[in-house]
């Protein structure tokens, strides 16, 4: 029994009726110690309630990503301390419902080995306060995590996909591979035949196989649990701004565990040629025409074959 426990006991002896001297001698404490003080709890007061800011902050982080924001403010402690402090100050998260998980031993198609070699990219539909319908297109780099960008609107046909993923590709250059479910949006003949056009291979997913476009659906579930279902969207021009901002905080600020919890900005700027990686709109228009010619890739013309036989039918 530790010694804080012994003079509890030591409370409920006297309690009982008990001596000082006597209940110290049952419980084997020594009557100096009965005054004595703790100076932890004083120490940690500027660490738990900082820790408590940031859980007002961010309700929907747990107290890993919170030792991450501390150590940002100089407040560097082991997991085992944070932990601690985070029970202790009664900051815990509402157990998600447990998923079935899937065998790691499954290989993913067209794994990413290194930045914009994988875009993926899927719907996420909400509403607004005024009963106006949400729909947003989320892409995502699965190498580096980096949201690439989220359009938002009431409606997004082919064409706006198509407009969106050639923005992207001015500013960042063309993937290897787009990776995506078998939506109307995504297998159609416009969609199809633009991705033929700038040599683009397709990774579409298996019917009722979502885990073979993970990365995606996580980061589709963190946008819905840390901004969607936090916020109050009056008009969709507001939360076109909100989700933004999100978008910029998720890249900017937010830790990600999968990256050692760094930040996909800070991932990416460890990675070698790093400032190189992308080919922006003034550099092609330097040194070459801003549309990007095919890839030299021996995966991609088996790929680009198949999405040519699915055009034609």
């Amino acid at each position: 029994m530790s010694v804080p426990a012994r003079r509890r006991q030591v409370a409920y002896g006297r309690e009982r009726g008990l001596s000082v001297r006597r209940a110290c001698t049952l419980f084997s404490v020594a009557r100096s110690a009965l005054s004595y003080r703790g100076h932890k709890a004083a120490k940690d007061m500027p660490v738990v309630e900082r820790m408590k800011e940031l859980s007002a902050q961010y309700p929907r982080y747990g107290y890993r990503r919170i030792r991450i924001f501390l150590g940002r403010d100089g407040y560097h402690m082991s997991p085992g301390r944070a932990y601690r402090l985070w029970q202790a100050a009664g900051l815990q998260l509402p157990r998600k419902r447990p998923r079935k998980r899937v065998a790691a031993v499954r290989p993913r198609p067209q794994a990413p080995r290194g930045p914009n070699q994988v875009w993926s990219y899927d719907f996420v539909f909400d509403h607004c306060a005024n009963g106006q319908q949400l729909k947003c297109l989320t892409v995502t780099d699965e190498f580096t995590k980096e949201g690439l960008a989220i359009d938002v609107d009431g409606r997004i046909r082919s064409p706006r996909v198509i407009e969106l993923l050639s923005r992207l590709v001015s500013e960042r250059g063309a993937p290897t591979f787009l990776r995506s479910d078998n939506g109307p949006e995504f297998v159609s003949k416009a969609l199809l035949s633009w991705i033929v056009a700038q040599g683009i291979g397709t990774a579409l997913i298996e019917p009722g196989k979502p885990w073979q476009n993970g990365v995606t659906e996580s980061f589709n579930g963190k946008f819905r649990d840390e901004c969607l279902s936090l916020e109050w969207f009056r008009s969709r021009a507001e939360a076109t701004v909100i989700i933004e901002a999100w978008r910029r905080h998720y890249n900017d600020v937010r830790p990600h565990s999968s990256l050692g919890y760094l930040t996909p900005k800070e991932f990416v700027a460890q990675l070698p040629n790093a400032a190189s990686r992308h080919a922006t709109g003034q550099v092609a228009a330097v040194c070459g025409p801003s549309r990007p010619g095919p890839l030299h890739n021996p995966l991609c013309k088996e790929h680009i074959q198949e999405v040519r036989d699915a055009v034609s039918s």
